[in-house]
């Protein structure tokens, strides 16, 4: 299982010590949540903020824009040598168009859908996608409990995935920790977010280990 930790669960107050927990640690990505206050009702951190962390951050970024208009941002993401840009399909227009430009920055594209959004309305661009974030909580705040459902939305969009060829890995973000991650793994998962489980745990690195072999 790959594990990105959510930075929008560590101290900002001291993020130094979080970012060296994390380039030592054994996750495969950094999650980084972008929030807008329009799209989501909560504002997180921007681009100064993603700018600094890149420069000490040894993982792969993995930047998770809950915005309106992402395709605006496609460039300062690039810029960030991001890994994966994460965008929402309820926020995007044109979605194969945004796709399409963000890996023409070098970056490998993501959709992420909300919980009530259903997965077969990526059937027709599935194929193009490196990666699909299931929200597992309504987007905006951390630490809100799981919601089950969506472990059978996983499994429906691992069969969508199987049944087009897409090489899509399947990403969830919210309310994770080693119960409902042993059933998003089960399930079909490839990527689990986790950030209060992670950054409010006693040993940090244990709970990503605890992801890590699920």
């Amino acid at each position: 299982m790959l594990v990105s930790p959510s930075l929008l669960s560590a101290n900002f107050a001291n993020l130094t010590p979080e970012l060296e927990m994390i380039n030592s640690s054994e996750c495969d990505l950094l999650h980084l949540d972008v929030m807008d206050g329009i799209f989501v009702p909560n504002i997180s951190f921007g681009f100064p903020v993603m700018k600094a962390v890149s420069k000490v951050c040894t993982k792969p970024l993995d930047v998770h824009l809950m915005i309106v208009e992402p395709q605006n941002w496609i460039s300062q993401v690039a810029d960030l040598g991001a890994e994966y840009m994460v965008f929402h399909q309820e926020a995007c227009t044109h979605i194969h168009r945004t796709v399409q430009a963000i890996k023409a920055a070098g970056m490998k594209a993501g959709i992420s859908l909300c919980p009530a959004t259903p997965v077969n309305t990526l059937e027709d661009i599935i194929c193009d996608l490196n990666q699909v974030l299931l929200m597992s909580v309504n987007p905006g705040f951390g630490g809100q409990p799981f919601i089950s459902s969506t472990v059978a939305k996983v499994k429906r969009l691992k069969y969508l995935i199987e049944a087009s060829g897409s090489n899509a890995l399947i990403n969830v973000d919210g309310g994770v920790n080693e119960s409902t991650g042993k059933l998003l793994a089960n399930a079909g998962a490839d990527i689990l977010v986790a950030g209060s489980y992670v950054f409010g745990a006693p040993d940090p690195n244990q709970a990503i280990n605890s992801l890590k072999v699920l």
